[in-house]
């Protein structure tokens, strides 16, 4: 059974930090790479960060790289998304998701991914 919980969203001011989590079923963490992904307001959903938890290979969206860092816990079925230097268009709904047919490469593309949490929503003020 594919279940993802996000949490950790909320308010902050331009330049701070935020850290998601994503709890996944065991199962799902074992065998998916997992993905945070984007959604603004009038806006295409985008990927943001993906992590192969059997590897650790990581992707990185141009626009958070060196500023959004994606992780795992093993001992937990959890992944993170520690975001520094938040921006105002960082400012979204951000889902946590599975693709389960990444085959060990982490990817970006939406259409990659099965399976989708509730969101979590992150605003990001001037």
């Amino acid at each position: 059974q594919v279940q993802l919980v996000e949490s950790g969203g909320g308010s902050v001011q331009a330049g701070g930090s935020l850290r998601l989590s994503c709890a996944a079923s065991r199962y799902t963490y074992s065998y998916a790479c997992m993905g945070w992904l984007r959604q603004a307001p009038g806006l295409e959903r985008e990927g943001v960060a993906s992590i192969y938890t059997g590897g650790g290979s990581t992707s990185y969206a141009d626009s958070v790289k060196g500023r959004f860092t994606i992780s795992q816990d093993n001992a937990k079925n959890t992944v993170y998304l520690q975001m520094n230097s938040l921006k105002p268009e960082d400012t979204a709904m951000y889902y946590c998701a599975a693709d389960f047919g990444c085959a060990g490469s982490s990817r970006l593309w939406i259409g990659a991914y099965q399976h989708w949490g509730q969101g979590t929503q992150v605003t990001v003020s001037s």
